[in-house]
């Protein structure tokens, strides 16, 4: 693998920048692999690379019906926090956040994440309870996080609107300064390219028609658009359309999929200093380092597997943002667009063994899944590679639905889903 440094850029332009190589090759499928990932996306690609790097699994292949961080991946608002709740997801979604903070050189690769500070607004007494008592837990869990008042939260985040009239004015805020965004294509990128120079087969344009079992019952391998693919260890990490693989090998999983939408502003100047959410009014926003104002909506209330959601969920949430921070009113809108979510009944993911021999499944991350990125491709490839699940992620399994051991974080989400 080539090596990024400031000594390579300085070398690579004397010469013009002819010499960079391909990022990933294009191979063709082999006959088949020791593990075979369905799904390109972050998650996916993350769960290669770990296994290659973390447990010597190196004979892997990564099937994408699209190309890599077409889906949701490349469709996010790349936000990363781990502010949540109950023990069982601050675990997880901490054990991200570390990885997260040296992710950049342990790829060679910049995902640019810009720990600026995630500050969630309240704006009723029961948004006041509710963030107070994350604090609480946060802290007890070792997880920073602390409560502004409106007046804290407007010296943080200048634009905010606290003293004017709003429908919903702001009483405080619960802000986690380790918090904030990174470059979702980079993340994409940097783990397929670090998974390629390990080996890994990251194989563009091969849709998953059918997996296929003995007649003992465990995984022998996929059917696909490029051909038949052998392999006794299958793992499913494909969002919103996850239900839709796994029916291929008879298992039926507590999921709904739901467009998200989310837009960009026209460019200008920073002046947008952090991340803001408001779970209230279903809008969060942030400023890219193109200076475009990233905006986020809430899901759409109806299940559909398309990525195009409705309209007047994005003019809701505009027209919060407007109150929000009323000297954005006259920014014009660049572009609009929308992922798939899947969502299971308790808004926590499922990240664990199947009841088919050989199958494992990565689903069920709502909003959340961008921010979990690492941990979740860490926790998923050593359940993978050891055939147990890892003790971050063993309380996330399909049965906690039969059990009633649920992780209920509908609170913790911070949009409406």
């Amino acid at each position: 693998m080539q090596k990024f440094s400031a000594l390579s850029l300085l070398r690579a332009g004397l010469t013009g920048h002819v010499g960079w190589q391909r990022q990933w090759r294009s191979p063709e499928p082999k006959p088949g692999y020791d593990v075979i990932i369905v799904g390109g996306g972050g998650h996916g690609l993350a769960t290669a690379y770990y296994l290659a790097s973390r447990y010597g699994v190196k004979n892997v292949a990564v099937l994408e019906k699209g190309w890599i961080g077409g889906g949701n991946t490349g469709r996010n608002t790349t936000i990363i926090r781990s502010n949540y709740l109950f023990d069982e997801s601050a675990g997880i979604y901490e054990h991200a956040l570390k990885l997260w903070e040296g992710l950049s050189q342990e790829l060679n690769y910049n995902v640019m994440y810009s720990p600026r500070g995630v500050l969630m607004l309240a704006h009723n007494i029961h948004d006041v309870q509710s963030f107070k008592r994350h604090v609480h837990a946060n802290r007890l869990n070792g997880i920073d996080n602390e409560w502004l008042s409106p007046e804290e939260c407007k010296e943080f985040c200048p634009p905010l609107n606290v003293g004017g009239s709003m429908r919903y004015p702001i009483l405080g805020g619960a802000l986690q300064r380790r918090g904030g965004t990174a470059r979702h294509d980079a993340v994409a990128w940097g783990y397929a390219r670090a998974a390629d120079a390990l080996g890994v087969d990251i194989i563009e344009n091969c849709e998953v028609t059918g997996i296929r079992r003995a007649p003992t019952g465990e995984v022998v391998g996929v059917d696909t658009t490029r051909g038949s693919i052998n392999a006794k260890r299958i793992g499913v990490v494909a969002a919103g359309n996850t239900s839709t693989v796994m029916n291929m090998a008879g298992v039926r999983l507590p999921l709904e999929s739901f467009p998200l939408q989310a837009l960009v502003s026209e460019p200008v100047k920073p002046i947008f200093p952090c991340v803001v959410m408001s779970n209230t009014i279903h809008a969060y926003i942030s400023q890219s380092d193109k200076g475009e104002m990233v905006i986020g909506a809430g899901t759409d209330v109806y299940t559909s597997y398309t990525q195009r959601g409705g309209l007047h969920i994005v003019n809701h949430t505009l027209d919060a943002i407007c109150e929000l921070v009323p000297a954005f009113r006259r920014l014009r809108m660049l572009r609009n667009w929308g992922g798939l979510v899947d969502v299971t009944p308790d808004r926590s993911p499922i990240v664990a063994k199947t009841p088919v021999s050989g199958l494992y499944v990565n689903c069920g991350w709502g909003t959340g899944g961008f921010k979990a990125t690492p941990g979740s491709g860490e926790v998923f490839a050593s359940t993978i590679a050891k055939d147990e699940p890892n003790k971050i992620n063993a309380p996330f399994t399909i049965e906690r639905f039969r059990d009633g051991a649920v992780i209920d974080e509908a609170a913790a989400a911070a949009v409406a889903h």
